[in-house]
């Protein structure tokens, strides 16, 4: 998969506007604090606002060489010629997704038991994802927190299928590194990137804990 850079940062447009930044400004300041690889949500944005803000943030991805996908929407990612897309278990398979974006585009698919994570390495899958690693009060998935057993775990599995594994769910500068160590190619970050109010900053630093700077 493109270089996730060791941190796939999240901008939750609701989680952002909460803490008092614009999604734009946000990713902005992932940007200069080194994030190369961005994930855009938004639940509850109209399809006209997922798409301008998309469009934005790509726009300033760009220079930077930086990825940016796109969370459940392949059509927005499409519009915005994003690098690709993030789906859950009850969106759109994966064989669909590459019919509306293509088969260079990134499609990752989140998992959170064996058995999903099984399926999902059979899947046209450009990485998967495994959580909540830890309790987490910013993205309901309804299943309970795995641990860093169950990442080293998954981390074979995916492994053996030549799959990149990004860990999300509860994950705080603290722990960043415990998690890479246990086998997570990435760490999918949201709430801890805004915990200080210097993103940017934040942003370096989890860059640095987990060896990438």
């Amino acid at each position: 998969m493109s270089d996730t850079s060791g941190l796939n940062a999240i901008v939750d447009v609701a989680i952002a506007e909460r803490a008092g930044w614009s999604p734009i400004d946000l990713a902005n300041a992932y940007l200069k604090g080194g994030a190369r690889f961005l994930q855009i949500r938004a639940k509850k944005a109209s399809g006209a606002e997922f798409l301008e803000v998309a469009r934005r943030i790509v726009a300033l991805a760009r220079p930077c060489d930086a990825a940016v996908i796109v969370n459940d929407r392949a059509d927005i990612a499409a519009l915005a010629d994003a690098d690709g897309v993030h789906v859950g278990q009850s969106d759109l398979a994966p064989a669909l997704i590459r019919r509306i974006i293509g088969d260079r585009a990134i499609v990752g698919l989140s998992t959170h038991t064996t058995e999903q994570l099984t399926r999902a390495v059979t899947e046209p899958v450009t990485y998967v994802a495994i959580g909540p690693v830890f309790s987490t009060p910013t993205k309901a998935t309804g299943y309970d927190a795995i641990g860093l057993d169950m990442v080293r775990a998954a981390a074979a599995i995916a492994g053996a299928a030549g799959r990149p594994l990004v860990a999300i769910g509860g994950i705080t500068l603290d722990t960043a590194r415990s998690v890479i160590d246990a086998g997570a190619s990435s760490v999918a970050v949201i709430a801890d990137l805004l915990s200080t109010g210097d993103p940017e900053k934040r942003t370096r630093d989890f860059l640095n804990r987990i060896g990438q700077r």
